[in-house]
């Protein structure tokens, strides 16, 4: 794929001003407050008994509006002392698959909560096991998840898997064998976009690794590609011609930009230069908004796969420099 977007020089100095509602904030301050008045409600069961240096457990809680969200928890032994926790979470598509998905994390030493996404887990690779009551049935919609409730950030996709995230660092952070102090966020494509909402939404995050991240700049996005996810919500456009305002007011809410600007975690972003799926302006315009520490790794002619295992294996000496646990 050749380079479609601006030259490196151009995005590194890209900080486009975003169309931010005056009540982000408090949009934001009032949906957490209303989810904190629900228990958690956590239960973990025993899985995997064949792993011998790691014990894993089918996790379950109360995420939005009271719904239960699945995943995974896994922590390494010994099992006495309290550790780092990374919160993983998944790809546009994928679900919380199997526990043998996920050992990377706790094979370094780290424990790692993987939250399933509501109403995704389509994908063959990654099944999920979390459904998505919505409360929207019977609005029109594109299928997928990206023009679900998204005449009203009220009542959008994102605002119920935004919350579940959040809960989801309440209950690693509430973990006996967790370190509540060191938290880490990780995720890539949508997973990265989920994770730096998560960084901006939650201050006591401590790190945030942020692969090709989606959901940011969302005009920008649909304006340079028509590829998937995001094709979505120009074929709800073009289909709902009188819906524009609504929609991009609903994604201004929702804007990885300015979950940036809020984020003062420790952060390590990647980004492809031939992404037809997340295009590399729109995450270097998250990158250079965000507001804490950072660092970027720059993937000159890959597309969407970002950095693959290369980027795992820079993320692990991320880890192991801030938090120096494992062998």
């Amino acid at each position: 794929m050749p380079f479609f977007d601006m030259p490196i020089d151009e995005l590194e100095a890209f900080r486009p001003v975003i169309d931010e509602p005056s009540d982000f904030d408090r949009f934001w301050t009032d949906t957490l407050r209303e989810a904190d008045e629900q228990a958690h409600d956590v239960s973990f069961t025993r899985v995997a008994p064949g792993l011998e240096t790691i014990e894993a457990f089918d996790v379950s809680f109360v995420g939005f509006g009271g719904q239960r969200i699945n995943g995974w928890m896994l922590i390494p032994g010994p099992f006495d002392e309290p550790r780092p926790c990374v919160v993983q979470y998944l790809g546009y598509s994928g679900g919380r698959g199997s526990v043998f998905d996920w050992l990377l994390w706790p094979s370094l030493g780290y424990a790692c909560l993987v939250m399933d996404t509501r109403g995704q887990g389509w994908s063959h690779h990654h099944p999920g096991a979390t459904v998505d009551s919505s409360g929207t049935d019977g609005v029109p919609s594109v299928p997928g998840c990206m023009t679900r409730g998204i005449l009203d950030p009220e009542s959008y996709f994102y605002r119920r898997v935004f919350v579940d995230a959040v809960r989801a660092v309440q209950v690693a952070r509430a973990h006996p064998s967790v370190d509540a102090e060191l938290i880490a966020v990780h995720g890539a494509s949508q997973g990265g976009g989920i994770a730096l909402a998560v960084a901006g939404l939650d201050p006591s995050v401590h790190l945030l690794l942020a692969d090709v991240p989606f959901l940011c700049h969302f005009r920008r996005a649909i304006d340079v590609v028509d590829t998937l996810p995001y094709g979505e919500i120009t074929q709800f456009l073009a289909a709902h011609r009188t819906s524009a305002d609504a929609v991009f007011r609903t994604l201004s809410y929702f804007d990885g930009v300015s979950f940036a600007a809020r984020a003062n975690a420790r952060a390590s972003f990647s980004v492809a230069l031939a992404d037809t799926v997340c295009p590399p302006s729109t995450v270097f315009a998250a990158y250079n908004h965000y507001a804490g520490p950072k660092e970027i790794t720059v993937y000159p002619y890959n597309n969407h796969e970002g950095g693959g295992l290369a980027q795992r294996e820079l993320q692990v000496e991320f880890l192991r420099c801030e938090w120096p646990v494992g062998p």
